[in-house]
């Protein structure tokens, strides 16, 4: 029975391993979700800086401006395919360390069951064993 609870405690150490490989490459997924996100804020907030200058400009500086505006535009729209599958992946690997960790989970619980049946079986051995009670002589 020892070989059952030795197996079970070694599936168990990888689910653990497992698990904390699932859960770093999640945080990693949202750590690159978030970054593309805050990229994205940065260029919208770049493109309302272009538009909210009044006042009088030559036709260079306005010129200048609309180009640099549309390659920001482009820029941020480029990005959101990019975020959408970022997104997507997160998601998968949100759910990769959920899977992980339920069969984390239920590896423990699995050797948990094994060391008490091993505890079981040991205890009706003892109890079953004949003791030879000897007399003492004196």
């Amino acid at each position: 029975m020892n070989a059952v609870v030795k197996r079970r405690e070694r599936i168990a150490r990888v689910r653990r391993v497992q698990h904390a490989q699932a859960a770093a490459m999640a945080t990693a997924a949202e750590l690159h979700l978030s970054s593309l996100e805050h990229s994205e804020g940065r260029l919208t907030e770049l493109r309302a800086s272009l538009s909210s200058a009044t006042g009088t400009f030559a036709a260079e500086t306005l010129a200048s401006r609309a180009e640099l505006a549309l390659r920001l535009d482009e820029a941020r729209f480029g990005l959101i395919p990019t975020i959408d599958g970022a997104r997507a992946t997160a998601e998968l690997r949100a759910a990769e360390r959920m899977e992980a960790r339920r069969l984390q989970e239920s590896a423990d619980r699995l050797t948990e069951r094994a060391a008490d049946a091993a505890n079981r079986l040991a205890e009706r051995r003892a109890s079953a064993s004949p003791r030879v009670e000897r007399k003492r002589g004196g």
